[in-house]
């Protein structure tokens, strides 16, 4: 029965397969819709646009979102329907649709409308509208969170398989939280800002709402196209989800450090989750988190309020009664901040973000609770900016360090609420972030009651678009140079040995010990420990203008017979070396010697 049908990307391409027609998908969305009863998800329906663009689908065309049904924050254009921002007196007719939606539409995507928000994406509790307020698809004397709030919540009640919001400072991921979803925040400018309706414009992105980590990344695949249109548009890299490398290191706040204002029962949660993923093998280092949140502070402490102001525009002076009274209390405050406020603000920024990356050195990841506590509905009615501001502890700081993030559900708490956690690695890196995402979700769809699809990753292979990359030391997983590849958006594919014919060394100088691998002509080789990453091609060439001599790019023979390029040294190199074949592995070498430190340093002189 189609009223039974999960609406998640693969159930409906299966229902598709099976005969289902996408008019009658459609009509299920506005019967769930209907049999909600809750007038706050969405401010504008399409009903009769999405029912005819459903029936003129035609027959499945192999095109990635046929016929699935998806909504759109109200601060998002769509051709032909009015774009609010959650305040009527701003209301426009969308000429054109926003990059983004022309993009899914393009990819079959029905649109069934558009969906509540704080107004002007100004909040992370989902009160802050002149309509009626969403209902916590959980518990409706929960917040539903913002300013995504009908976004999320319309997922989480299966309307639709995904919907867009907004992330500026915690929104697309905080909604997620509270009603049990996932949210992925994407890097900044991955996603086309062209036709959205900017809150901090050099701080906002597009987000995307879905009930499993590969659905949202789906829909990512199908949006992250350049926008030459955009000044803030950066090229995507193709990225895909993988297999996790064999280390992988990922900090936490410590426990001296770790805020969920009294909450127990997050904080149990997350330190119970955090423990389940040193059980997977994850190394987990805890670090003082005090930097992260006095970024975090920044954003509405800051000069950061005077862009939300500069978004608002005249409004504030021309037709302040327009707005929403908390809204207008907390963008108000900007017009009286200077261009040296601005400056100074800017200053600090770049000092606490200079003290936020040496903390990260060495870790890959970043994991905190998506939020540190829950808030009420009767918590925001009685203080309407406190518990708000709250809401912000693990998700204000990431836009303001250019990172990517999604949240996921992590099952049930104690006391029966929603856990979530958040994902947070560098910006550009964000497949890795979902990829350990993906691992870790677990728990209820939302509200759906349906039961979790299994969690599998593609097979792994090399796309067209990418070259494989063989590695043998410092730029394995866990090791010093990693970066060099994940910077650039490579992805782990396996870890292997090479053919038997290959001589292992440790090279003169240094510190760092750098290793050389050599075929060899004669007997004596053995098969060498390596790792195998896939490279966007267009990646490449900046990586191999960074490798020092004697080291060079060559054709790698692995153990199946298949050849990749990879780290090869000119026989001139070895002067001087120690051969290291019997060990078989430049980590098993590591291992086996001191680790002297540089004088006055605590550095490792084997930084390879």
């Amino acid at each position: 029965m189609i009223s039974e049908l999960p609406f998640t990307l693969d159930a409906l391409r299966q229902a598709y397969a099976d005969g289902v027609l996408p008019e009658d998908v459609i009509a299920e969305a506005y019967r769930r819709l209907d049999a909600i009863a809750d007038p706050g998800i969405f401010i504008h329906e399409a009903r009769d646009e999405a029912m005819a663009q459903a029936r003129a689908l035609g027959k499945p065309d192999g095109r990635p979102l046929w016929g699935i049904p998806f909504a759109v924050k109200d601060n998002i254009d769509v051709q032909g329907m009015p774009t609010t921002a959650a305040c009527p007196d701003f209301a426009y007719a969308a000429g054109q649709d926003a990059f983004v939606v022309s993009l899914l539409r393009k990819s079959g995507a029905i649109c069934l409308g558009k969906t509540n928000l704080d107004q002007f994406a100004t909040g992370l509790v989902g009160v802050r509208t002149p309509y009626a307020i969403p209902r916590n698809a959980l518990d409706p004397e929960i917040v539903p969170g913002g300013s995504s709030s009908g976004s999320a919540v319309c997922v989480a009640h299966g309307i639709t398989a995904f919907a867009l919001g907004t992330d500026t400072a915690g929104s697309g991921r905080v909604p997620a939280a509270l009603n049990s979803i996932t949210g992925l925040k994407p890097t900044l400018g991955a996603l086309s800002a062209a036709g959205v309706v900017p809150a901090c414009r050099t701080l906002d992105t597009v987000s995307i709402f879905a009930l499993t980590v590969a659905d949202a990344w789906e829909v990512f695949e199908c949006a992250a196209h350049y926008d030459a249109a955009d000044a803030y548009a950066r090229r995507h890299s193709g990225q895909r989800l993988s297999d996790l490398p064999p280390v992988v290191t990922v900090a936490v706040p410590d426990d001296a450090t770790l805020e969920t204002f009294g909450d127990t029962a997050q904080q149990d949660h997350f330190r119970e989750t955090i423990a389940a993923m040193r059980t997977r093998g994850l190394i987990i280092r805890e670090i003082d988190f005090t930097p992260f949140y006095d970024v975090a502070r920044m954003l509405y402490e800051g000069a950061w309020v005077a862009e939300r102001t500069a978004a608002v525009g005249e409004r504030l002076t021309r037709a302040p009664d327009t707005l929403h009274a908390t809204t207008r209390s907390i963008i108000e405050p900007g017009l009286n901040l200077s261009a040296v406020d601005a400056f100074n603000g800017m200053y600090r920024l770049q000092e606490l973000r200079r003290v936020c990356e040496e903390m990260m050195a060495g870790i890959d990841m970043l994991c905190v609770p998506t939020i540190p506590s829950f808030v009420t509905v009767a918590d925001i009615t009685a203080d309407p900016i406190g518990p708000n501001s709250r809401l912000g502890t693990y998700t204000n700081f990431v836009n303001l360090l250019d990172m990517c993030g999604i949240a996921v559900p992590t099952g049930t708490r104690s006391d029966g609420r929603p856990g979530s956690i958040t994902v947070l690695a560098r910006g550009g890196e964000d497949a890795l972030a979902a990829s350990l995402a993906l691992s870790l979700e677990t728990g209820r769809l939302g509200a759906t009651g349906w039961a979790r699809p299994v969690s599998t990753l593609p097979v792994e292979e090399i796309g067209d678009r990418e070259i494989a990359v063989t590695v043998c030391g410092a730029h394995m997983s866990g090791l010093p140079l990693n970066h060099e590849l994940t910077s650039r958006g490579a992805r782990f594919i396996k870890t292997c040995r090479t053919s038997p014919d290959y001589r292992f060394y440790a090279l003169a100088g240094g510190p760092p010990k750098r290793p050389g691998l050599v075929r060899s002509a004669d007997a004596g080789g053995t098969a060498i420990e390596v790792e195998v990453w896939a490279m966007p091609i267009e990646s490449f060439g900046s990586f191999m203008a960074g490798i020092p001599e004697p080291l060079c790019i060559g054709t790698v023979t692995l153990e199946d017979g298949t050849a990749a390029k990879g780290f090869l040294c000119e026989s001139r190199g070895l002067d001087g070396a120690t051969e290291i074949t019997d060990l078989g592995s430049w980590r098993d070498y590591l291992a086996s010697m001191p680790s002297p430190t540089v004088p006055g340093s605590g550095q490792s002189r084997i930084a390879v």
